[in-house]
């Protein structure tokens, strides 16, 4: 797999539009969550990210 910057801009392009599905979507359900997720700790936030980092490298190194 060629890894050039047309792929990597549209990679970030999808990125966008699944990022703005669920606003788009369900505004008020979007806010609420963003208003749930505002309670949590530092460390809450950081383990979800590094949840999502983790999954995002096992599906390139599943896919590529």
């Amino acid at each position: 797999m060629n890894l050039d910057s047309h792929t990597l801009w549209l990679a970030f392009g999808l990125m966008l539009v699944f990022e703005g599905l669920v606003p788009f979507v369900s505004p008020k359900g979007w806010r609420d969550k963003m208003t749930q997720i505002l309670v949590l700790e530092d460390g809450q936030i950081r383990f979800f990210g590094l949840v999502c980092v983790l999954i995002g490298c096992v599906m390139v190194w599943w896919l590529s």
